[in-house]
Order: C-alpha cells, then sequence, then structure tokens
C-alpha cells in the first residue's frame, strides 16, 4: 500500500477509506492537506430501518458525506513522509476556482512512511461543548446540526461541536451522546372537553 496518485475520488469514496484530497498552499510557505472520510455510524445514534430499506438510493443516506479535516504541513517533510512531490517543481500545481494555488492527489487510503513503515492516516472527529473562538463567534454555522437545516445538536444543554484533526493507525472518535429532541404534540389535554372546552374535575 502506498500512495498513489488518483487512486480515489471523493465520488466513489466508501465507508471508512480515507482521501488525501489534495494539498494547498498557505501563509507561511506551508501547505494544507485535505483529507475525507465517510465515517461509520456513531453508535448513539439508532439506525433508522427506512434508510436501510433504502440502501441504494442516495436520497435515504445516514452517512452525511464525508467528513474533511486539513493538516498544515511543511512540503519538504511531508513530500519525505508521504513518498510523493508536493514541492513547487511538480507541474501539477494549479489554481483553483477561488483563486488558490493547489495540487489535486485523490490519494485513497493515504499512509505516511515512518522507518519504511507504512502508517495508515485517518480523520478523527473529537465532538465537544465547548467552542474555539471561530465557532463561538459561528454558532449558527458551527454547531452541530440534525441535518442540513435541522435542530441544533445539544448535549446536556449546550451545543456540540464536532471538531476533526488527523490520526495515525486508527481514530479513537469523542462522540458525544445527544439529547433527545423536543417534541410537540397536538391534541386534546387531558381533563378537558373536546366538545365545549370544559375542564373535568
Amino acid at each position: 500500500m502506498s500512495n498513489t496518485l488518483n487512486s480515489g475520488s471523493l465520488a466513489g469514496l466508501s465507508m471508512n477509506s480515507t482521501l488525501l484530497v489534495q494539498a494547498r498552499k498557505v501563509n507561511g510557505q506551508k501547505l494544507q492537506l485535505e483529507f475525507a472520510e465517510v465515517l461509520q455510524k456513531e453508535s448513539t445514534q439508532s439506525v433508522n430501518p427506512l434508510a436501510m430499506f433504502n440502501a441504494g438510493d442516495d436520497r435515504f443516506s445516514q452517512t452525511g458525506g464525508a467528513r474533511r479535516a486539513w493538516l498544515t504541513v511543511e512540503a519538504k517533510a511531508a513530500t519525505t513522509l508521504l513518498g510523493i512531490d508536493l514541492s513547487d517543481n511538480n507541474d501539477a500545481w494549479a489554481i483553483d476556482a477561488m483563486g488558490r494555488e493547489v495540487l489535486p492527489l485523490n490519494i485513497l487510503n493515504p499512509v505516511a512512511i515512518v522507518n519504511g513503515e507504512e502508517i495508515p492516516l485517518k480523520v478523527e472527529v473529537a465532538e465537544t461543548t465547548q467552542p474555539n473562538e471561530y465557532q463561538l463567534n459561528n454558532i449558527e454555522t458551527s454547531a452541530k446540526r440534525r441535518g442540513k437545516d435541522g435542530a441544533y445538536c445539544t448535549h446536556q444543554g449546550l451545543y456540540i461541536f464536532a471538531n476533526t484533526r488527523m490520526a495515525l493507525h486508527k481514530a479513537n472518535h469523542v462522540f458525544l451522546v445527544m439529547d433527545a429532541v423536543e417534541t410537540k404534540t397536538t391534541g386534546i389535554p387531558a381533563g378537558i372537553s373536546a366538545a365545549t372546552g370544559e375542564i373535568f374535575n
């Protein structure tokens, strides 16, 4: 298992497979490596039978797409550890639609090569109720939600923030138990007449 360019894609990424999507030039003469991984469903959430019985239909997917993590690196060290050319001499560097210098990689299940040993790189999720400065200033867009436009997820009444980072060998995810969803029901309260609204004693 070595790092092979264009061996994977986001479109065909399967569960628990990692993709090294691209490298991007950032400040300080560093690169930012973008990783993606479709994670297995959190064990604290119930399985939806509707999704199970429609497994071939993307509209019923419960994976929520690939989780992303970014790793800021020195080009020389990353070139050595990944065994791929991330230098300015690589002709594949291009300008993306946002005007950033990027190097498309699309490496399926990337590894760091340390002393001849290939060590898998995995996306790791760490949920917390303590926001960083950016999350605190952008709660509407950074707090975890139940689906794209769903209710905010809370743990003991506090917003949940999902942070990602890269891990070697195996990811040790931290998923918080979400509070139950508040449901509002309609109907007639017990002890009240449906016809007259009179309260029974």
